[in-house]
């Protein structure tokens, strides 16, 4: 078994019990190496750090750097490759056995096709846009001038990111987050307005105001544009009722007293 193999073997076993968006892509890569995954045991999601589990009587890890560190694991060999592949904008996952590092998975986001436009069409509706991300500066700020986004927050554990909506709702500002995570939901149900990616976690569309059917950034627009119309239909109905009301009820009184 070469080191690469066993590297996804482990990685796949580990990532196939989480519900991360960067699970999902190295099951990806297991799924196109065809490669036979092991059953895991005494499974652990560490929310914003890693997950870990027992394989064949063994305990391994997967996650950031710091959640290596804090499980005793010897990161040195790897911290300046990790280091390269950082300022390139990918983000690092460890992945080790009780006593060394098994290897690294550097994943890249890939920016959807759209993504980049509904942060223009936003900007143009005098919206602000901050991003909110568990990565590293780098890497946030790497995706953050590919979208056209000015204000970002890095590093973020999962439980911060309510707190990061409060912070701006203090300061007088109405806020919509969108989010698909099971680590998005208490910042969805914080939100002035909580937008659910479609193919998001159960618990994320249900904390969600609005729910995108599609995998789409730009719908939040679609969504924005439809609901002005909606209040522009209300109110023009309610106008024409006043102005019903306001002619009708003295022909009516008329009409009674002759």
């Amino acid at each position: 078994m070469n080191l690469e193999y066993k590297l996804l073997k482990i990685a796949g076993s580990l990532e196939k019990l989480s519900e991360h968006p960067l699970a999902e892509a190295i099951m990806k890569k297991v799924s196109e190496e065809k490669i036979d995954l092991e059953e895991v045991t005494e499974f652990e999601a560490v929310s914003g750090r890693g997950v870990k589990g027992k394989i064949l009587g063994e305990i391994y890890y997967g996650g950031n750097l710091s959640f290596m560190e804090d499980n005793g694991v010897n990161t040195e060999y790897y911290i300046d490759e990790a280091e390269k592949q950082t300022k390139e904008g990918k983000t690092i996952l460890f992945f080790s056995n009780n006593k060394k590092i098994i290897g690294i998975i550097a994943v890249a986001d890939i920016i959807k096709e759209n993504s980049k436009k509904a942060v223009e069409e936003l900007r143009n509706k005098n919206i602000d846009v901050v991003m909110l991300t568990g990565d590293n500066k780098n890497v946030a700020e790497n995706i953050a001038k590919q979208v056209g986004i000015d204000k970002f927050i890095s590093d973020v554990m999962p439980q911060d990111k309510e707190k990061e909506i409060q912070k701006l709702q203090n300061n007088n500002k109405k806020v919509a987050f969108v989010g698909d995570g099971i680590n998005d939901s208490p910042a969805l149900a914080r939100a002035d307005i909580g937008i659910a990616i479609g193919s998001g976690t159960d618990i994320a569309i249900e904390s969600a105001d609005v729910v995108l059917i599609k995998d789409d950034l730009y719908d939040v627009v679609t969504s924005i544009d439809l609901s002005k119309k909606v209040i522009n239909n209300i109110k023009l109905s309610l106008f024409w009722a006043f102005i019903y009301n306001i002619i009708g009820i003295p022909i009516a009184c008329r009409n009674s007293v002759s």
